[in-house]
């Protein structure tokens, strides 16, 4: 259940603004900002970083899509837009921002709360996959690293594949460094390591 969260609205129309300003506190929710229009939506959500974002798409000068995309841009955050008319370019454009959600005038509570439910959800599970992938890439990274030092090792010192990890692993320790910070100091000695080795031969 999301609840509790710092949100940012915008919409042109006062009374809009004010239905937001008055309903999503009795839904538990914090509005820290509520624009007129999509550049000062940009604005305030760089000033308080909210947790999610409510604005209407047509609004004078940037609209509330190009808002959402220069928000995200800056800082990922669930976004729901709203519309006065479905229109299929609106959505269209929509999907591409990577909005959260969608919703059309007039709005509802019945329908604004399960909206903000699924979008937080919804933000909060794709956020933890890009996380997730993320720190897969950085794994593999590291482990190419590793196997570099351990090649250089095998080189240099005439080690097998085993010795030359223990070694890797020993010189960590000694050294209170993590393994990754020990192969990328080997990787960049390699040339000095090389030189030497062929002056020793």
């Amino acid at each position: 259940m999301a609840s509790g969260l710092r949100i940012a609205v915008a919409d042109d129309e006062p009374l809009i603004r004010r239905f937001f300003e008055d309903v999503l506190p009795d839904m538990g929710h914090t509005v820290v900002a509520a624009a007129e229009n999509g550049q000062r939506l940009v604005e305030v959500c760089h000033e308080t970083q909210p947790d999610l974002v409510i604005t209407d798409i047509k609004m004078p000068g940037m609209d509330g899509i190009d808002a959402a995309i220069e928000i995200m841009r800056e800082r990922p955050v669930p976004v729901l837009l709203i519309s006065a008319f479905h229109d299929d370019d609106l959505s269209a454009r929509a999907e591409a921002s990577e909005v959260m959600g969608y919703l059309v005038k007039p709005v509802e509570r019945a329908q604004l709360e399960p909206a903000i439910r699924l979008a937080h959800s919804r933000f909060g599970k794709i956020d933890s996959l890009e996380r997730e992938t993320v720190r897969l890439r950085q794994a593999l990274e590291d482990r190419k690293l590793i196997e570099k030092a351990k090649g250089i090792l095998m080189r240099t010192a005439n080690l097998a594949e085993d010795a030359a990890m223990r070694k890797l692993q020993k010189m960590a320790s000694d050294t209170n460094r993590k393994l990754i910070v020990v192969a990328q100091m080997i990787v960049d000695a390699a040339p000095t390591l090389d030189l030497l080795n062929e002056r020793g031969k």
